[in-house]
């Protein structure tokens, strides 16, 4: 099996950073709370140098903050639109956005539903269980307009579900009871600190 994935094909070797990173500038990233996160975003219609740059920002963004995806209204940039650099559980890795993207339906009596950790960038430091179906398959676009389709199984599949709603404008803390929800906020509480100082440190090392 290929070990690594782009755009949802496979290629023979790629960097530890997708070359996107090297073009982009690093931006601030929103938090549970700020209004962009919480509400559904717009659907990208121009397609051109400036959604290219977003990408290439939002790339070097996720990788400072030690990410797996991050969606655009992370960076504060309410269109439908995220990045990607997660393993699935096979340990092939997957690169690569989508634009515009739609979750396929599952079907109920073939979905699996996992109970496993997840944390979020919105959310600094806090990690807690969420169940997620084992498969996603996501169709969208390209930053050329081009369709793309992914598939994901595992982690990987999280990665494509979490990120999809963040452009419906949820966040992962809605998905927990109050009690989880409470629980998570006073995690980030108290690593807030400890997160963006290793992320701060990120930039510079990025930036050598």
């Amino acid at each position: 099996m290929p070990s690594v994935f782009v755009q949802g094909k496979p290629v023979d070797s790629y960097p530890p950073l997708a070359p996107e990173a090297r073009r982009g500038r690093v931006r601030r990233i929103t938090e549970v709370g700020e209004e962009v996160l919480h509400k559904p975003c717009r659907d990208v219609t121009e397609f051109g140098p400036d959604l290219a740059a977003l990408i290439d920002d939002m790339f070097l963004t996720m990788y400072v903050a030690e990410g797996a995806g991050l969606a655009a209204n992370q960076v504060g940039v309410g269109l439908r639109l995220f990045v990607y650099d997660c393993p699935d559980d096979d340990g092939a890795r997957h690169v690569g956005h989508l634009v515009n993207p739609v979750l396929e339906p599952l079907d109920p009596a073939a979905r699996r539903l996992i109970d496993d950790h997840e944390g979020c960038l919105s959310v600094p430091g806090a990690v807690m269980n969420v169940p997620r179906p084992d498969r996603a398959v996501v169709h969208g676009l390209d930053k050329h307009g081009e369709p793309v389709t992914v598939e994901g199984t595992g982690y990987f599949a999280r990665c494509l579900a979490h990120e999809t709603d963040h452009l419906d404008g949820q966040v992962y803390l809605d998905r927990l009871s109050r009690r989880d929800r409470a629980d998570a906020l006073r995690q980030a509480a108290d690593r807030r600190e400890e997160v963006f100082a290793r992320r701060a440190a990120n930039v510079e090392a990025l930036s050598g």
